[in-house]
């Protein structure tokens, strides 16, 4: 069984067509289908069968990609591992990150590590709470920032940066734009302009309404910081936003206020996989953030 063979089933069980498979890999068509079939005989199984024009696989077919997907993925890490133990100053690091670090914590963060790295390229992936734990667990990208970080969960480590309160954002006409402060109770006759469910931001005000004695009536929903932001100012609702996606400033129209009682605040930190050693570049940018954010803690 050969690397090359693995690729190539993997770009038509992908694709689900042999000749689009030929022309993403820049190969010939009867190069892959000999590849597929001289496989398929050292197996001794048939890993595709044919459905008109196209190509389906097998009930064991899909069994063997996805251990050919992490095979793979193992050989990339390993590799990776290599290529940056001769120079880490040269290695790429996945990040994942949600919208609600991505303003400002995320580029602040980045920019600064590549002062003194400037060759360590990034990819960066945004992404739901969920689905970013579920890619660090897959390896799909090496580490992610996260609010909050999660507690137990067996297959990544978890390190908390920093904790962060949870304001409440409201138009500036809104009758308690005056208050220095406020209780959480005295919006339960107001409308919520939330991210959507699944969206752990969701969860955070929901649960925090609750604890304050009511359910919210959620107006309207954006999937973005500047969508619901934007929908706070122009008087549809108020909402609930950790205190970092304000950093110096509070949008047009609206002004944010402290919650006195409940106090909601939410754990910022970054994730790593369980099950396996980080790449020289990641071990220097993961002791890097924590070091970065352990000096601004001491001067605040």
């Amino acid at each position: 069984m050969e690397l090359r063979q693995l690729h190539y089933f993997m770009e038509v069980a992908e694709r689900e067509h042999i000749s689009e498979a030929a022309i993403h890999l820049h190969v010939a068509q009867s190069a892959i289908s000999r590849q597929i079939a001289n496989l398929e005989d050292e197996l001794g199984v048939k890993l595709f069968v044919r459905e008109g024009r196209n190509i389906k696989l097998t009930p064991i077919g899909k069994i063997f990609r996805t251990h050919t997907k992490t095979a793979l993925k193992a050989i990339e890490h390993a590799t990776k591992q290599v290529e940056e133990y001769l120079d880490p100053d040269r290695g790429l690091i996945r990040i994942g990150f949600p919208t609600s670090l991505a303003s400002h914590l995320l580029p602040t963060v980045i920019s600064s590590f590549k002062e003194n790295h400037p060759n360590v390229g990034f990819q960066l992936r945004q992404g739901s709470y969920h689905y970013l734990i579920d890619a660090v667990k897959k390896r799909e990208i090496d580490l992610a920032f996260l609010g909050p970080v999660p507690k137990e969960d067996p297959e990544v480590e978890s390190h908390i940066l920093f904790t962060e309160q949870i304001s409440a954002l409201i138009p500036v006409q809104h009758e308690l734009a005056e208050q220095e402060s406020i209780l959480l109770s005295d919006l339960k006759n107001d409308s919520f302009v939330l991210f959507p469910e699944g969206y752990v931001l969701h969860d955070i005000a929901i649960n925090a309404c609750k604890q304050a004695g009511f359910t919210p009536h959620v107006s309207s929903q954006g999937e973005d910081l500047d969508a619901i932001k934007g929908l706070v100012s122009a008087g549809i609702g108020v909402t609930l936003l950790p205190d970092s996606t304000f950093y110096n400033s509070t949008p047009r129209l609206t002004v944010k206020k402290p919650i006195e009682i409940p106090q909601v605040r939410r754990s910022v930190g970054i994730i790593t996989p369980m099950d396996r050693e980080l790449a020289p570049s990641e071990k220097v940018f993961y002791s890097f953030v924590k070091n970065f954010f352990s000096m601004l803690e001491r001067y605040q």
